[in-house]
């Protein structure tokens, strides 16, 4: 029998978020601590982050620093940006780690699906042919070939 360790999922696991706590992507957009937060990039409207808890390696997500739920209330420079980051992800991801394609989502509102409803954000998942095998499917466990640090430190590389 093997053994997948993956001891970064306790944080989630052990301790499930409490929507009450606030707002986390404006709590990040706060800060400074980029390295910590995983973040990736940084414009006048929008941020870019790895997932902390990723479907793929390098999943990541673009967010506008105005919290809204709302793909109709962001204005046109916020609009902009979002589009102009997620692009300038996808090519430090694929020049950092080579995805054969790419899923890129909103979920607008929680019945679509959306964890943080409240502020919306661009996921770009990367892909590979045959990733996604009974371990998703049967076992409900995903196998990350990489940590998060280690996959931050070579999208950061692409991007300076």
């Amino acid at each position: 029998m093997e053994h997948l360790w993956a001891p970064w999922r306790n944080l989630y696991v052990g301790h499930p978020q409490d929507a009450s706590k606030g707002n986390v992507f404006a709590e990040i957009a706060r800060s400074s601590e980029d390295e910590a937060n995983y973040v990736l990039a940084r414009g006048k409207t929008c941020f870019a982050l790895l997932n902390l808890y990723p479907y793929n390696t390098a999943h990541l997500m673009v967010v506008p620093y105005r919290a809204t739920g709302d793909l109709d209330e962001l204005d046109d420079a916020e609009l902009l940006e979002l589009m102009t980051m997620l692009r300038q992800m996808k090519q430090a991801v694929t020049a950092a780690i080579h995805p054969h394609g790419f899923n890129v989502g909103i979920n607008i509102g929680a019945a679509a699906g959306a964890g943080i409803a409240a502020h919306l954000h661009v996921h770009l998942v990367p892909r590979w042919r045959g990733d996604a095998n009974f371990m998703t499917t049967t076992a409900e466990t995903r196998v990350h070939p990489s940590d998060l640090a280690s996959v931050y430190k070579l999208i950061r590389e692409k991007l300076a």
